[in-house]
């Protein structure tokens, strides 16, 4: 709802007010960019509430958020509804997902977080074409109505039934082994990993690791979000609308098994930049054939699964980098952090790309522009990884 939502109430919107692509997009700008702010209080947030309470409320806040945007009729009201979904969904997206994982996961926390985050790629290939359908069959405010409450049924039952409790509480230690026995954690004392020095206070800020960190993932999510917030719209007069929403499909789908791939090499080595770079690298060429696409037809196809493919690697690889360059206390502020920096940079990405396409009918400088952020994204990881192994 907060991340594969917004391409669709972009559309849904601009149809049903006869507003402009640039003033909706401002809104999915806030919509971002408050949650930006958001999740950079999150671990104070979850030191002081708790987990389960922030989830469940900023559920609340999603589902308000949300219809908001299908009842807005008035630009004041869109943006309004903006601050609600941005500030919602982000207790539910990478940071907050980390924050639920890291206490019952260590060694095995790439393949657990891995599975986790492909709850949002099912997410995005269930509700790109739910959406598009009941928006079809019942207009925005119904379609809103349904799943927002459907989410919130969900979202209560999860908090109640399984974020309330901790391994303490259930006689476990991390990685699923039984009270007594050693955690992997305690295991892997004698790792490098386990000997990197804690960076405190604004000592994290000058660390080369974690500035190549927050620009790789802003970079790349930047290109990422302003690719797809405007693929739909896109998509739409090759594919029609179910055809566009079964793109979006199409390309979850491929990012939960790039995603699944991924986290089993991540599992089995300590070069998880590089592994990035080879994700960015993959959808960059999927980006390519895109950019070639005049119709539907192979080039389409296939750019949607190669730049598919690495679509949840953006989000998913860069918490487990900071595991594997950062002592185990700084490792849950510096997932916050680069979260929070990339967010309320690729905030500006939507308003960004469709600057570039009013500019440009050819949508040449569209995709040129996701390429050339994606190209600096591997660069900085690439010089993060020389500092490391130096």
């Amino acid at each position: 709802m907060g991340f594969y939502g917004p391409p669709i109430f972009l559309h849904a919107v601009v149809s049903a007010n006869q507003w402009s692509v640039s003033l909706v997009s401002a809104a999915i700008t806030l919509h971002y960019l408050f949650g930006a702010f958001v999740v950079s209080r999150l671990p104070k947030l979850h030191a002081r509430h708790g987990v389960p309470r922030i989830t469940l409320t900023g559920a609340f806040a999603l589902a308000l958020g949300v219809v908001g945007w299908s009842l807005a009729r008035q630009p004041w009201q869109l943006f309004a509804a903006a601050i609600l979904s941005g500030a919602g969904w982000v207790t539910m997206s990478a940071a907050g997902i980390n924050a639920m994982i890291a206490p019952w996961f260590e060694r095995k926390r790439p393949v657990a977080l891995s599975r986790a985050y492909n709850g949002a790629s099912v997410g995005g290939m269930v509700f790109a074409p739910l959406w598009s359908l009941l928006i079809a069959q019942f207009g925005f405010p119904a379609a809103a109505g349904i799943i927002s409450v459907g989410m919130l049924l969900v979202m209560i039952w999860l908090t109640q039934r399984v974020l309330n409790f901790t391994p303490e509480a259930l006689g476990q230690n991390v990685d699923d082994l039984p009270a007594g026995e050693p955690s992997q954690g305690a295991k892997m004392s004698s790792t490098p990993a386990s000997r990197i020095a804690s960076l405190p206070g604004r000592a994290l800020w000058k660390s080369p690791q974690f500035l190549t960190l927050a620009a790789a993932m802003s970079l790349s999510l930047f290109a990422q979000s302003g690719l797809v917030s405007h693929l739909y719209l896109l998509l739409v007069p090759m594919l029609g609308t179910q055809g566009a929403g079964w793109s979006m499909t199409l390309m979850t789908a491929c990012a939960v098994l790039g995603r699944t791939l991924f986290a089993r090499a991540v599992t089995n080595t300590r070069e998880r930049r590089l592994l990035s770079c080879a994700s960015f690298a993959m959808q960059m060429c999927g980006v390519m054939l895109l950019m070639t696409a005049t119709q539907s037809g192979l080039p389409l196809w296939c750019g949607l699964v190669l730049f598919g493919a690495g679509l949840g690697n953006a989000i998913s690889l860069p918490p487990l980098i900071a595991q594997a360059d950062f002592a185990s206390a700084d490792v849950a502020r510096v997932v916050a952090l680069i979260v929070a920096v990339s967010q309320a940079l690729y905030a500006f990405a939507p308003l960004t790309f469709a600057i570039l396409l009013k500019v440009d009918a050819s949508h040449l400088g569209f995709f040129v522009g996701a390429l050339a952020l994606q190209m600096l994204a591997i660069t900085a990881l690439w010089m993060g990884r020389a500092k490391t192994t130096a």
